[in-house]
Parts: structure tokens; sequence; C-alpha cells
């Protein structure tokens, strides 16, 4: 690996032991066997280095949202395969908890912070795009514009209310199946509703 490929693994191992704010720069270094010049050729800045290796834990997290390689998740739109995907969204918080629980701590301090805040903007827009893939079993670049900015929206609201609902209380939680009746009820009324609401012949 280059010396951008050692700060991106070193810091992501910084996160993980020490958290955004504790970490320094010459931890990354140290960790990464490089040197602080390194860290704003390629980055820029420390801070913007770590952002960059947050979105990179969430990004290897994210593949596995929707279950092993060639395994069965149900049909893409389909009831299933949202509920299959939250409940790997919701088994990864006590097994990764330490990354969602940098997440919160990125958006405390990305106020503060303007180079980190822009790059978690455009992760937050690539994220939209990415569950809007998963949950209809479409590659990134082929989700339409109107799709990430609806279905894209809704699951990103819905994946950072769960995050907080487990990571503050899991016993009280929402269990994907819960989250898949609500849906489902949400949907029958609607329909439901619409369908009185057409001229009668």
């Amino acid at each position: 690996m280059g010396h951008r490929e050692d700060l991106l693994a070193g810091a992501k191992r910084c996160l993980l032991e020490k958290g955004f704010v504790r970490t320094t720069a010459r931890d990354v270094v140290k960790e990464s066997g490089t040197n602080l010049a390194s860290i704003g050729y390629h980055y820029g800045s420390k801070d913007a280095l770590l952002a960059e290796a947050y979105i990179s834990l969430i990004e290897e997290l994210g593949d596995g949202f929707v279950g092993p390689p060639g395994g069965d998740a149900g049909p893409g739109g389909s009831l299933e395969r949202f509920e299959k995907m939250w409940g790997n969204v919701i088994q990864s918080f006590p097994e990764a908890r330490g990354i969602w629980m940098l997440t919160l701590e990125f958006i405390t301090q990305a106020e503060r912070l303007a180079g980190v805040r822009d790059i978690m903007i455009k992760a937050q827009d690539q994220g939209r795009a990415g569950l809007a893939a998963l949950l209809l079993d479409l590659d990134d670049d082929a989700v339409p514009e109107d799709v990430v900015n609806a279905e894209g929206r809704l699951y990103t609201t819905l994946l950072n209310g769960l995050m907080v609902q487990w990571l503050f209380d899991p016993g009280s939680a929402t269990t994907a199946g819960q989250l898949t009746e609500g849906l489902r009820r949400v949907a029958e009324r609607a329909s439901a509703t619409e369908g009185r609401r057409l001229p009668q012949p």
C-alpha cells in the first residue's frame, strides 16, 4: 500500500480505539507508519482524513446489510427484502457498536468543522442512494434521482432513528418485524384511503 492507503487504514484503527475527538495526527502517523506531512498532502487535514476513514468503515459495514453474497434477500422492493435488510442493520448495532457510536460523534462535531461537514453531507447523499439501491436490488448508479430523494430519504431517516434507539436502549428498540408490520399497515391504510377518494362509476 502507498501512504494514502496506509493513512486510511491507520485512521480507521485509531477511530475504533479512541474515537474522533481523542485521535491526534500523531496517533494516525504512529499507527500507519507514515509522517505528518503525508496527512496534509493526501487528505488536507487530520479531520478530513478521519472523516474519510469513518465513511470507509460505514461502507464496509453496509456491504453486509442484505446478507452474504449469493444469498436470497428477496425481490427488490418487497416486504421480505425490507425486513431482511433492516434485520441485518439492527444486528450490526451491537456487533459494530463502536462504528455506530462514531456516527453520533461525527454528527456532534461536524458543525464546528466546515471541511468535515462538507464531506459528511456528500456521504449522506451517497448513503441515500446506497440504501435505496440495496432495498430495490439495483446498482448504486442505476437508482433514479427521484427515488433517491423519496425512498432514499425515508430509508436514511429510518436508519438514523433505529440507530439512536438501539444505542440508547436495545431492550425497547424497534425490531425489523415491527418496522415491517408498521410499513405494511401504513401502506394498506393509505391504499384504502385513496380508494375511497376515487370517483365512483
